[in-house]
């Protein structure tokens, strides 16, 4: 690796914020483009530009500068990105890659080719065809591009619900009576190494269809852990991607493991890896993109991660309070994501809680969980 390597960010939020405090131990040179002119990671790269990571032309010129180009967030242009790769830089994860992971539908084909485990599915060009899969239900229907974080996504248990669908082109997926929702972040190196990190048990919001909490390591039989691992490396070698992959999952209540979505970055569902493994999720990717070898993703400390949410009622610049008393507890970790103005359900921040074992950091947890605010 040379001396000093040009790292160029697509997004600039609390994910490449993260990247970057990882990065300055390997002295990158970085540089972030972002829409927002107050974005979490402008102060602390090196070069920072405003605009959008969905337009061609930014992209591209942008990604000219770079020697290695990544991304924090997956609703960026792929055609710049193929043609950047086409050129010359280095793009981690590759154009071809995102562009699946992009579009629900084609991911879910993804699947199905590569016989990865997934629950049953439907493509709907509009909302008009949910007439002809009223068996199907109940179903989740998605819309196939730009949903997250709960957005784009609505559940219909029968044509009473057909008034709330999306009419854009969507993806129909069989209701799965699952025990639990796990996920396991893997990553790979150009010279085709790949490590996982120990499965992680998700807790989601009741409103807002987003992870709330997560137990690292997951109460699940040692068997099924073994096989979510196996199928998540056999995920990112099907794309052949390069960086780190989350695959979000379902344990379903007859003991299978069925794959539901995967985020091609960084995911909330690796924050605690900052303080309780031997090598964040943070640090790996950036070993990954740079070829270099990877880290040991052992467990160091049974770990809950909470995440930290604007309070409903509150809209404006962002007052924290009781981290005093949160931080007095032992074992408490605080990440605030540089965000100068909260609103309802935004991630502000997150909490790790260690203990010397799950049960202890869930006690922890359970004293703090409604001990920090982030109001206005």
């Amino acid at each position: 690796m040379k001396g000093e390597v040009k790292l160029g960010i697509l997004g600039g939020g609390q994910l490449g914020r993260m990247l970057m405090q990882a990065g300055l131990d390997f002295n990158l040179y970085t540089l972030v483009l972002d829409p927002d002119e107050n974005a979490p990671c402008k102060d602390i790269c090196n070069e920072f530009y405003v605009g959008s990571f969905r337009d061609f032309d930014t992209v591209y010129e942008f990604g000219k500068n770079c020697d290695i180009l990544t991304i924090e967030i997956e609703h960026v242009n792929a055609d710049a990105l193929e043609k950047l790769e086409q050129e010359g830089v280095k793009v981690y994860p590759d154009a071809n890659t995102v562009r699946t992971i992009q579009d629900k539908g084609l991911q879910k084909e993804f699947y199905k080719k590569h016989s990865i485990p997934t629950s049953d599915f439907v493509l709907l060009k509009e909302k008009g065809e949910l007439q002809q899969h009223t068996d199907f239900l109940p179903a989740f229907q998605k819309l196939r591009r730009e949903g997250y974080d709960g957005r784009g996504v609505t559940r219909l248990t029968g044509e009473a619900d057909f008034g709330k669908a999306f009419e854009e082109p969507s993806v129909l997926e069989k209701l799965v009576d699952f025990e639990k929702e796990i996920s396991v972040i893997v990553a790979r190196n150009a010279r085709g190494e790949v490590t996982a990190f120990p499965v992680v048990e998700l807790s989601f919001h009741p409103e807002h269809n987003l992870v709330d909490s997560l137990f690292a390591p997951a109460n699940v039989p040692y068997k099924l852990q073994r096989l979510a691992i196996e199928i998540a490396t056999r995920v990112i070698e099907s794309f052949g991607m390069v960086g780190i992959l989350a695959v979000e999952m379902f344990l379903t209540k007859d003991g299978q493991i069925l794959v539901n979505e995967v985020a091609p970055r960084p995911h909330n569902s690796g924050h605690h890896t900052i303080k309780a493994n031997y090598t964040s999720q943070y640090e790996q990717h950036l070993r990954a993109i740079l070829n270099l070898p990877l880290g040991a993703t052992d467990i160091q400390s049974a770990a809950v991660m909470l995440n930290l949410l604007g309070e409903p009622g509150y809209d404006g610049e962002a007052a924290y309070e009781g981290l005093q008393e949160a931080l007095a507890v032992p074992g408490v970790y605080i990440h605030l994501y540089g965000k100068k103005y909260t609103r309802p359900a935004r991630k502000m921040g997150h909490i790790t809680v260690l203990g010397e074992n799950i049960e202890e950091a869930q006690q922890r947890a359970e004293q703090i969980r409604n001990v920090i605010k982030v109001k206005a």
